[in-house]
């Protein structure tokens, strides 16, 4: 089964009509800005975690499809999940995105729709954006 028009589907329908966008004014969010210059996409994502679950994650961005569709997919597929599982979700979407294997078990969904972007190197950045945004915040790298 040629699973592309399916995946085209799924990246419009979020870029068109994306989940968890606009920023909330509340100081308990962690804010995390990322840009990638080589193509102009720029993110911002928020971030609520406590006890070590993620109650809310926002977004807002500018950019390609691939970047602001993957945005939203990105708040679905980690809205409510504890920050290990999420960071396991997070290194599986890489693998995906760079054409590598993947746990097929722990990635699951929306994100599946990436499965082609290694095909186009360039892109691979576009889809990962709000992803390694995430990743900083749950690391509590600087951010």
């Amino acid at each position: 089964m040629d699973f592309s028009n399916l995946y085209r589907d799924i990246i419009m329908d979020h870029y068109k009509y994306p989940h968890n966008k606009g920023l909330v004014d509340d100081s308990t969010y962690l804010t995390i800005h990322v840009n990638n210059p080589s193509c102009g996409d720029d993110v911002v994502i928020q971030l609520k975690v406590e006890d070590n679950v993620i109650k809310d994650i926002r977004q807002l961005g500018t950019g390609c499809s691939i970047c602001c569709s993957s945005a939203s997919i990105m708040t679905n597929t980690l809205k409510n999940l504890n920050k290990d599982d999420s960071l396991n979700i997070i290194n599986e979407f890489y693998n995906l995105v760079m054409g590598k294997e993947y746990n097929k078990d722990i990635l699951k969904g929306d994100a599946l729709a990436y499965s082609t972007v290694s095909k186009f190197p360039a892109r691979v950045k576009c889809a990962s954006l709000a992803w390694k945004a995430i990743e900083k915040g749950l690391l509590n790298e600087e951010v």
